[in-house]
């Protein structure tokens, strides 16, 4: 009498199972990365998207423009930390700060996947001018500087110790008309 087994040996689960494990390890943190760069993907793209619109309104609208970060819909926070979201409105009375009668143009949500965005302490908002052609970033008493549009990549709303590259004749410029550019 002859008879066959179906079914797997003790040997032949236990290299499954270990192939398995190795495949898993690989993939988990590739995942978790592939995560991670698509949610920064998306937080550039919502801050882009947040400071084209300022200058678009900027420009229209002759008015300046706040970029701040915001918790809820209604006021800046005054914090460096822009991941609980951030707002963009028509700063029509140029205090830095949002009123009832200004236009909210646009709200990020909070950001999602762990990711943070963080300024340097002190440098809380982006206050687009009516030419659209700077970015000012206002810090405490003493600490303003100028960030100028064909830095904004490279600073990542940072500050910046000094006007260099191709914003050099924008920074004079500006530096000239206000005084806040650091030499």
């Amino acid at each position: 009498m002859c008879r066959t087994d179906a079914g797997f040996t003790l040997i032949e689960a236990v290299i499954a199972m270990a192939i398995a494990a190795v495949l898993f390890a690989i993939a988990v943190p590739a995942w978790t990365n592939a995560r991670a760069a698509v949610h920064g993907a998306a937080t550039r793209a919502a801050l882009e998207g947040s400071l084209l619109d300022a200058v678009r309104h900027a420009g229209i609208t002759a008015t300046e423009v706040v970029i701040c970060p915001s918790s809820d819909a209604g006021r800046c926070t005054g914090s460096p930390d822009w991941s609980r979201g951030w707002i963009v409105f028509a700063d029509l009375d140029a205090d830095r700060g949002r009123d009832a009668n200004e236009t909210l143009l646009r709200r990020a949500p909070p950001l999602e996947g762990g990711v943070r965005l963080r300024s340097t302490q002190g440098r809380t908002r982006l206050v687009i001018q009516p030419n659209g052609d700077q970015v000012e970033q206002f810090g405490p008493p003493g600490g303003k500087a100028v960030l100028a549009m064909a830095e904004w990549e490279q600073a990542n709303i940072g500050y910046l110790p000094g006007c260099s590259g191709e914003a050099t004749a924008a920074c004079d410029t500006f530096r000239q008309q206000k005084g806040i550019c650091p030499e």
